[in-house]
């Protein structure tokens, strides 16, 4: 199949583990937090489609100058990233990913424009799937960036080291690579692993949303601020915890949340869990809650 001419198929993705390691069969890179994205470019033009194959070319128009970098029909892989204070943000981009006025998308292309981080080269006038990754490395070398291309650093065999500097970046985690693999499209391989640069914050249970029908009910958590409780979000917790059973029992009492409202069983916050997140969100809500311990 030629890849460039049959663009239905959908990227690689990755496993995920929790803990960084050092293995000299890998190179690792940051994991930058944005959108997936392939990005077939030729000399004339440059189409761009997200990871379940939808088109996504008319949102960032400043990509356009990516065909000023090839020579013949190229495929890249990697990530679309809007930039602020020198760290990606991604609820920057989701306000960019939805917009659909051409103006304002055109707008923002100057004003605030997306960088494309390639990590990977997937075709250059023939597919390079099967090449192994150390060797499409050694090809993406080749390309100059520009203000809207960047090319992902990577280092081998220290993961311990690159995830320790991500963390005090506060980035989102590291991509763990197995040097030799192959590129899979349509599959998601354990031969390239995510390592997610999880934040752990304590929250206060402050109702829950129960449907009998599931094996898991939802917590409605808050935290304090001058002695009021404000909400952050809601995590999945699996009714086999013992907490399940001390939450059914409690009485429902007023909504204590300020700023949230919904149906739900209320009550008093004296049960506190240990949450895992990503970030905050613009309105301080958690980004990607698992619950962890009560």
């Amino acid at each position: 199949m030629n890849l460039f001419n049959n663009p239905s198929w959908t990227p690689m993705l990755l496993d995920e583990i929790k803990k960084p390691f050092n293995n000299p069969n890998y190179l690792f890179e940051i994991k930058f937090d944005g959108i997936r994205a392939l990005v077939f470019a030729s000399p004339k033009k440059v189409t761009i489609y997200n990871r379940h194959a939808v088109e996504i070319t008319n949102l960032y128009p400043e990509l356009q100058e990516i065909k000023n970098l090839v020579k013949k029909n190229t495929i890249f892989d990697g990530e679309i990233v809007l930039m602020k204070d020198g760290k990606p943000s991604f609820l920057d981009l989701q306000t960019r990913a939805h917009l659909k006025d051409k103006k304002k998308i055109n707008y923002l292309s100057i004003k605030e424009p997306v960088l494309f981080m390639a990590f990977d080269l997937l075709y250059e006038g023939c597919n390079l799937i099967h090449k192994p990754l150390i060797k499409r490395k050694e090809l993406l070398s080749k390309y100059q960036e520009r203000d809207i291309f960047n090319k992902v650093f990577y280092i081998m065999n220290d993961g311990i080291k690159l995830y320790k500097e991500v963390q005090k970046l506060a980035l989102e985690g590291i991509v763990a690579k197995e040097i030799n693999s192959k590129y899979l499209i349509n599959t998601r391989s354990d031969n390239w692993l995510k390592i997610k640069n999880w934040r752990e914050e304590r929250f206060f249970i402050g109702g829950f949303i129960d449907n009998e029908q599931l094996p898991t009910i939802s917590l409605i958590l808050g935290e304090f601020k001058n002695h009021k409780l404000y909400y952050v979000g809601k995590v999945v917790m699996g009714k086999k915890r013992s907490l399940y059973q001390k939450l059914k029992k409690e009485k429902n009492i007023k909504n204590p949340f300020i700023d949230y409202n919904e149906d739900a069983k209320y009550i008093k916050p004296l049960y506190s869990c240990v949450i895992m997140y990503l970030e905050r969100t613009n309105n301080n809500h958690l980004r990607q809650p698992i619950f962890k311990e009560i």
